[in-house]
């Protein structure tokens, strides 16, 4: 039995959750900064900010798992 396809969409899929949870940190951070008075520029800016540090976090964590495994 070939396991390289069920390995890649088990990546597929954490990729995918992963994703999801970036852009809910992202959105939850741009409300939150929207609600505290930013204006939308600087909003912005706190959503992506956000969304690249948990990207960058997630994937760290998700690349550390995959090569100990």
């Amino acid at each position: 039995m070939n396991t390289a396809p069920v390995h890649l969409m088990l990546l597929l899929l954490l990729l995918a959750v992963v994703a999801l949870f970036c852009v809910l940190v992202g959105a939850a951070a741009g409300l939150l900064a929207r609600i505290d008075g930013a204006t939308y520029a600087a909003t912005l800016l706190r959503a992506a900010l956000a969304f690249g540090g948990s990207a960058t976090l997630s994937l760290a964590l998700l690349t550390f798992i995959l090569t100990t495994l």
